[in-house]
């Protein structure tokens, strides 16, 4: 390929920022030293230039993404150490990272004593979830609650309600911690049923059939907890606590379990 001068590679830089190409310039110098020792023709120099931009593209879609979703923490299944728990449902867990619950608007539910793993899980679904062009939303049950308790106060309350009903994924982490009140139930009617047809993750530490005498009015608790039940995955997480593996400077135990 002809050799291109400074002169003309400082037009290209204005040409390519002109159209939102920026991507290419971070590129452009290895790839015009491919194309002169004859490793790239005219075609494939301009193609894996097109590559370069969608791969920047598509990284900084994804970093906005996991911005957006607010994680506590950024948890993947491969981070986590089956073999510390082996109790715990690796299979089915496996089984949910194929995201087939995702794609059919079908929602998970994780439950078990505490400290047994269940907000890691949440998250790592909702990260691999991400990076397959999916946006999520991270929140514990009591926040989402007090947000849409706030809206009724300022009248933002059908803003702040579309805000949590937009994800592709809702995690209620700590779902059913507590007796809700009145207003409270009837907000969680208005979210899940805003939320129909899409995904959601929760993390209790009651199993479902707990769930209903903690609604004041046992016709919302039915009609709420039915469609969302019924709608799920549930998993039981039980064995001991996955904390101790997470404490600062507890070096690392190798398994062969890992997740993958």
């Amino acid at each position: 390929m002809t050799t291109i001068t400074p002169i003309e590679t400082g037009a290209l830089d204005k040409a390519l920022r002109a159209l939102k190409l920026g991507g290419m310039l971070d590129t452009l110098d290895a790839r015009l030293a491919q194309a002169r020792a004859g490793e790239l023709g005219h075609i494939d120099f301009l193609q894996v230039l097109c590559e370069d931009e969608i791969s920047r593209r598509d990284t900084m879609a994804m970093q906005r993404r996991l911005r957006k979703a607010r994680f506590e923490q950024q948890a993947t299944l491969e981070g986590f150490d089956f073999g510390a728990s082996p109790k715990l449902p690796a299979a089915q867990i496996r089984d949910l990272a194929a995201l087939r619950w995702l794609h059919a608007g079908e929602s998970v539910i994780l439950y078990g004593p505490v400290g047994v793993g269940k907000s890691h899980i949440a998250q790592a679904l909702g990260h691999l979830a991400i990076r397959h062009g999916a946006d999520v939303r991270f929140v514990k049950t009591s926040r989402a609650l007090a947000e849409l308790a706030g809206g009724h106060a300022d009248r933002t309350w059908t803003r702040r309600l579309a805000e949590l009903a937009r994800p592709a994924i809702l995690i209620l982490d700590d779902f059913a911690m507590r007796e809700l009140t009145a207003a409270q139930a009837d907000d969680l009617y208005e979210l899940i049923s805003e939320r129909t047809g899409k995904s959601m993750i929760l993390t209790s530490n009651r199993q479902p059939t707990d769930w209903y005498p903690l609604f004041p009015n046992p016709v919302v608790a039915e009609s709420l907890l039915d469609r969302l039940i019924n709608n799920s995955h549930q998993v039981f997480m039980n064995g001991p606590s996955y904390r101790p593996n997470k404490r600062p400077g507890r070096a690392a135990t190798p398994s062969t379990t890992n997740a993958g």
